[in-house]
């Protein structure tokens, strides 16, 4: 290890961080997960935030339930009201970057309004530089929440068309737990997981339990149920090698994605 480590600090101070000896040297250090027995969670923002209480209570009562045995970071997405900043945005011909900050602060009000929810659980919303505290949270109340738009703002890589943020809560979410070397990434969705075209208008849709990134793009399928940018994300992780998308309406299906069963469908990286 005192070899690997000499030898990497001698490339870093000679050569370009882009040089394909010391990127291999960098790859050879140990792995370290921060937080590997940890799951993150994202709580999709259209498909469950937006339909209030209905769709909310229950699963706020799920996650209150499984914290007991869980450790739980818990994400949420931005939704309809999103959507509707994107629209007047990018009709006021502003950038990626603009539209980027306007959709994490829905998903921000999202977190918060999250937060208020499981207050009484002691489960409370952190932003920002908060998140290194979450360690904190995770060890006192086994839970915490943020948001999962990835702070970007004016940073945000354009899009190739377009000027809606390519990278938003799927990505952000995905980000988190790969970064923190979680143990596992769950999609809480309003659909029982990835079919072969969209379920809600076509007759003909037929489920997929489980698929790779390469299989997904080959077919076509690369934006029709996580962030597109994710598929790249999940093909080039170190940790967090598959990703899994429920449906959060179906009652117990996060208490038995969070316990390993295969519920809804898997997405692995190779």
């Amino acid at each position: 290890m005192t070899n690997t480590t000499t030898e990497l600090e001698a490339l870093l101070m000679q050569r370009s961080l882009t040089d394909p000896q010391l990127l291999a040297a960098a790859d050879a250090a140990s792995d370290f997960r921060i937080l590997p027995d940890a799951t993150v969670i994202k709580i999709g923002g259209q498909s469950v935030i937006d339909r209030g209480r209905a769709a909310v209570y229950p699963l706020v009562d799920e996650i209150v339930a499984a914290r007991k045995a869980h450790r739980i970071l818990i994400g949420t997405g931005a939704g309809t009201r999103a959507r509707h900043l994107y629209s007047i945005a990018a009709g006021l011909r502003l950038p990626a970057g603009v539209l980027s900050q306007l959709g994490a602060s829905v998903a921000d009000q999202n977190a918060a309004m999250l937060g208020q929810l499981l207050a009484k659980h002691g489960i409370s919303a952190v932003s920002g530089a908060g998140l290194s505290a979450v360690p904190l949270y995770l060890a006192e109340v086994n839970a915490v929440i943020f948001s999962g738009m990835p702070p970007y703002g004016l940073w945000m890589r354009p899009a190739s068309e377009g000027v809606i943020p390519p990278y938003r809560t799927d990505a952000g979410c995905f980000l988190v737990a790969e970064q923190f070397g979680c143990k596992a990434m769950i999609y809480v969705k309003d659909e029982n997981g990835l079919y072969t075209s969209n379920p809600k208008t076509s007759k003909g849709a037929t489920f997929i339990p489980k698929i790779s990134v390469a299989e997904m793009k080959a077919k076509g399928l690369q934006d029709s149920i996580l962030e597109f940018p994710v598929l790249d994300l999940l093909a080039s992780a170190r940790y967090v090698r598959e990703v899994q998308v429920v449906n959060g309406l179906v009652p117990g299906n996060l208490t038995r994605a969070l316990a390993g069963e295969h519920v809804g469908t898997i997405i692995t990286a190779s």
